[in-house]
């Protein structure tokens, strides 16, 4: 959906294309670029980003936002993803930050957010644990006041990027004598810690991308605790609306379409009667991609006023995840037989394999996007907090 743009405006988009052309590196721009890359190589857009003063572009200018308008955020989030540019750690700018910001003291604002504009502090999410995903509540990782510090023992898994992390943000249980939801706490913990044990867990795509983290007796100081004890809930609903919005990947879902059309063109003859069917739904994708959109603008209007995103969040990630893994369904069958190639991982890494170019990663990227409807809330999840927020069911 492209907006009429102010003389302004068109400026600032013009410069945005001309800065990505200029300066985003080559080196990251490899089919699988979530999981391929190093730990540096996956921070260098990061930090060309917060040189130019970019890098957090939601962030209020107080704390080391652009200062951007409403206009030029979505101009910015367009262009990156036609682009194709791997976006800065979520989990640090988009998650952790704003909580820190938001509800944190002056001394944890002065710690943590300069490093994580920076890139020095790479973050992961410790929510979800075994039986304790979707029903976040019922988390049981427990921390214990001794002290100036808490005790925490427990257990989080599908810890993204785990492995390369220096801190967790954790959900943790201060109070078990509570209602679920009221005896959370919002704790940061440095990975480097003694008695964090972090564990790879290989996924069915072949990649290393989430883990296992353990906690044993970890001591944790007090002054990293955000906001008040057993509040905890609050700030984690508040983190999963940002999230959830940001679920939507309009603009990946734009670039992916983009490829699914050539590849259509490409290995689906016109007289084969798949073809025409593959137009028909490219179409819906098509409609269902720009009727999101539309939504995304109104709703990123109000959280610009101040108005909190609510069920729209939840929305987001239903119909975002939803739309994706149709996207990458099509390209994989699309592509027939060349959509049976998978890399060896992590041995074999980009070993030569027969067929296109764009065959050699089709069935890794749709056997990983099957996650999309689970993790950040499943989507039947996000379909009883609509019900629940809006029909009052």
């Amino acid at each position: 959906m492209d907006l009429k743009l102010s003389t302004e405006d068109a400026a600032f988009r013009d410069e945005v294309r001309s800065f990505i052309d200029a300066n985003y590196p080559p080196e990251m721009r490899v089919a699988n670029a979530e999981t391929d890359l190093t730990k540096e190589q996956s921070l260098l857009w990061h930090r060309i980003l917060h040189r130019k003063g970019w890098v957090a572009p939601l962030w209020p200018k107080e704390h080391g936002g652009p200062g951007w308008t409403l206009t030029q955020r979505f101009i910015w989030e367009q262009e990156t993803s036609r682009a194709g540019t791997l976006p800065p750690l979520a989990f640090s700018v988009t998650m952790v930050g704003p909580v820190i910001y938001t509800f944190g003291n002056d001394e944890q604002k002065k710690k943590f957010l300069p490093r994580i504009l920076s890139g020095d502090d790479w973050w992961c999410q410790g929510y979800s644990e075994p039986g304790s995903g979707s029903d976040l509540a019922s988390v049981r990782t427990k921390a214990v006041r001794d002290g100036d510090h808490y005790v925490v023992n427990g257990h989080k898994t599908w810890t993204t990027l785990a492995q390369h992390a220096d801190w967790i943000f954790c959900l943790v249980r201060t109070d078990p004598a509570a209602k679920p939801q009221a005896g959370i706490s919002f704790l940061l913990i440095d990975m480097k810690s003694p008695g964090v044990t972090v564990r790879p867990i290989i996924t069915i795509d072949g990649s290393h991308e989430v883990n296992d983290v353990f906690l044993e007796d970890v001591r944790v100081p007090v002054d990293n605790l955000i906001g008040e004890e057993n509040k905890g809930w609050t700030y984690a609903k508040f983190l999963l609306g940002n999230e959830r919005t940001s679920m939507a990947g309009i603009g990946r879902s734009t670039r992916y379409l983009k490829r699914l059309k050539e590849i259509v063109k490409a290995e689906v003859n016109e007289k084969d009667p798949a073809f025409g069917e593959f137009e028909r739904e490219m179409a819906r994708v098509e409609l269902d991609i720009l009727a999101l959109e539309a939504t995304e603008l109104r709703v990123v209007a109000r959280m610009a006023r101040g108005i909190d995103p609510g069920p729209a969040a939840s929305l987001f990630k239903i119909r975002g995840t939803e739309i994706f893994q149709k996207i990458t369904d099509l390209t994989h069958r699309a592509m027939g037989n060349y959509g049976l190639a998978l890399r060896e991982h992590p041995a074999g890494g980009n070993a030569f394999m027969p067929g296109p170019e764009y065959g050699r990663t089709a069935a890794e990227k749709y056997l990983n996007s099957r996650k999309l409807s689970i993790y950040g809330g499943s989507n039947e999840i996000q379909r009883n907090i609509i019900a629940k927020a809006v029909l009052g069911l």
